[in-house]
């Protein structure tokens, strides 16, 4: 089975106990801990990663970080994963358990590239109407890309919705070279 699916599963299980006993923000708070370590520690991701480390110690290692930080229920799940071998599934585990949450509370998230920082109403009339098109929340990150010239292009999982100036330039190009002389 592969990572990104035994992550997935794993998530969805974590999802499923979380909403069943009643203590779904208390497993997303110490999700959030946990990555923020993770994210910051390249040390403690190889150490997961590493087969020279055995599952008992692994457990240790993680219960010695996260013991005074996270949650007795939180902390029994990242221990079951390092001692079902699957201890260096928890980044993907926890990018994965926030995707459902996610998916739960209606929100997608968009990539918004511009040529120009846009105001922040500017910003939030756009979010709007991407939240309108789409009937979900948006969480949007905006980007700067100079080579738009103007416009923006928003990127939404496998859509993009490009208005960019560059874009519609290259439009026009390929038109007025398809036309027949």
């Amino acid at each position: 089975m592969s990572s990104a699916i035994a992550g997935r599963r794993y998530a969805v299980a974590l999802l499923e106990v979380a909403i069943e006993g009643n203590f779904l923000e208390t497993v997303t708070e110490d999700l959030r801990k946990i990555h923020e370590v993770l994210a910051g520690s390249h040390e403690l991701v190889l150490a997961l990663k590493s087969p020279l480390i055995n599952v008992d110690l692994k457990s240790k290692i993680l219960e010695e970080i996260f013991r005074s930080e996270i949650d007795q229920k939180t902390m029994t799940f990242i221990k079951l994963l390092a001692h079902k071998k699957r201890a260096e599934l928890l980044a993907g585990v926890i990018s994965e358990f926030n995707s459902l949450i996610d998916e739960r509370n209606g929100v997608i998230n968009a990539d918004v590239k511009s040529a120009v920082k846009l105001s922040d109403e500017q910003a939030k009339e756009l979010v709007n109407s991407l939240s309108a098109r789409t009937g979900k929340k948006i969480r949007a990150r905006m980007l700067l890309d100079e080579n738009l010239i103007g416009g923006v292009s928003v990127k939404i999982g496998d859509t993009i919705i490009d208005g960019s100036i560059s874009h519609q330039l290259e439009m026009l190009k390929h038109s007025l070279l398809a036309e027949p002389a």
